[in-house]
């Protein structure tokens, strides 16, 4: 699970450098093309959260984090040499991979601001809440989905970019497709019966 988290999200650093166009028939909407990804992100913490529990979901965005300055570093890394004379796409190269220090800072931010909110509160619905699954999944990702949206665009975009249609397009396409991607979590859950069985019968150790 922590290992398709980081892809994930990892996938979703680099697809945003796309926008794209959202037909709502009567509406238009603009967003990274990431919005089609994010929204598995936040629902792959709350599978990890749903089998391992908070302290462990705690660990995974600690390690996901770690996974993405990584990867910053590593393209920074390649950026420092010098390419090949016969390279004709470096310029395309330099405008995809190459993010400014604010825009990488404030995906940053609202990455361990909304993961770290998505976890508390997918814990704290599983505890007041037991046996409404669909209530801890849906709840924690429309927060974590609409804050997420806010605060990077804001943090990365304010006085730059028009912030509010940016802001519109993120919240609205990503909350439609977390709606969407619901049953796949509702399937894991049942997927996890067996294994949560017979932790109840043995004590707590899955044999």
């Amino acid at each position: 699970m922590v290992a398709f988290y980081v892809i994930y999200l990892a996938a979703s650093q680099i697809l945003a450098v796309r926008i794209v166009r959202f037909e709502l028939g009567f509406y238009t909407l603009h967003a990274p093309a990431a919005v089609f990804l994010y929204p598995f992100i936040a629902q792959a913490i709350d599978m990890i959260n749903e089998a391992y529990g908070y302290r462990k979901a705690q660990w995974s965005i600690l390690i996901a984090f770690l996974t993405q300055v990584l990867l910053v570093i590593f393209i920074l890394l390649v950026n420092s040499l010098k390419p090949a004379p016969f390279f004709k796409y470096e310029e395309a190269w330099q405008r995809i991979f190459v993010q400014g220090v604010r825009v990488t800072a404030a995906s940053w931010a609202s990455f361990l601001i909304c993961q770290s909110l998505d976890a508390r509160v997918f814990a704290w619905l599983k505890r007041r809440y037991e046996g409404k699954v669909w209530l801890r999944s849906m709840g924690s990702d429309v927060l974590n989905l609409t804050l997420d949206s806010v605060l990077f665009v804001t943090f990365a975009f304010w006085g730059v970019a028009p912030v509010g249609p940016l802001v519109l397009g993120q919240v609205v396409s990503k909350n439609i497709i977390g709606l969407l991607d619901t049953p796949w979590f509702l399937w894991y859950k049942r997927m996890l019966r067996p294994v949560e069985l017979r932790r109840h019968v043995y004590g707590g150790q899955a044999q």
